[in-house]
Formats: C-alpha cells, sequence, structure tokens
C-alpha cells in the first residue's frame, strides 16, 4: 500500500532576492517531488534558480545534488528527490532585481508493506 502526503511550504509568496523555503522533515519518507508554481514574475529580466537542499537536524543546509531548476516564467515545474535523509527545503536565488510569486509543494511518501508481502 502507498502513503503519500503534500505540504505547502510556500503560498503565494512573493520573493526578490535570495531565499530558503520552510524546511520540512522527510524521516519516514522514501521518495520526494517538488511542484513550483511560478504565479507571477515582474518584467522580461526576472529569473529565479532552485536548488533542492538537505540537513541532518532542520538547522544546517547543504545543496542535495547542485541541480539548478531555473525558472524564467509563469508556469508549474516538478522534479523528483531522492537520498534525502532527514529534512528537505528549496534554496532559491532571484535575479533581475523583480519580485516573483511563486508557491511550493513537497509530495512525498513511501511503500508500505503489508502481512501478504511477508
Amino acid at each position: 500500500m502507498r502513503q503519500v502526503q503534500t505540504a505547502v511550504l510556500e503560498r503565494d509568496t512573493t520573493f526578490v532576492s535570495d531565499f530558503a523555503t520552510e524546511p520540512y522533515e522527510v524521516a519516514w519518507a522514501g521518495e520526494a517531488r517538488w511542484f513550483v508554481h511560478t504565479l507571477a514574475t515582474s518584467g522580461d529580466d526576472a529569473e529565479v534558480r532552485l536548488v533542492t537542499q538537505i540537513s541532518p537536524d532542520g538547522l544546517t543546509w547543504c545543496d542535495l545534488d547542485g541541480e539548478e531548476h531555473v525558472i524564467t516564467e509563469p508556469g508549474l515545474v516538478t522534479w523528483p528527490v531522492d537520498h534525502f535523509g532527514q529534512w528537505l527545503r528549496l534554496r532559491g536565488t532571484v535575479t533581475g532585481g523583480r519580485p516573483v510569486r511563486q508557491t511550493a509543494h513537497l509530495s512525498h511518501g513511501q511503500e508500505l508493506r503489508t502481512a501478504a508481502d511477508f
């Protein structure tokens, strides 16, 4: 049986410079997926660069794999995350000096084994 949960870490939030989302503990999860919905960008030169970060304790952070996800226009983007350990969050950088409005969801889950699996 599959168990999945989705958390909203940012809702219609305006970013204008470097930022990090609220951290979320996912120690029980075996897989996760980010959904980032860019609601609006201001100007043609607005750009957001997002990197998944991990933490063993929710206090100190490092980039998971260095892979950047670049957003230049409104819309929904998604990417999977694995081998993450205890905590997840997004680190973002807004360039172009223009505000960007975004919502960030983190879906995470695991495959639960039933008695029939054994």
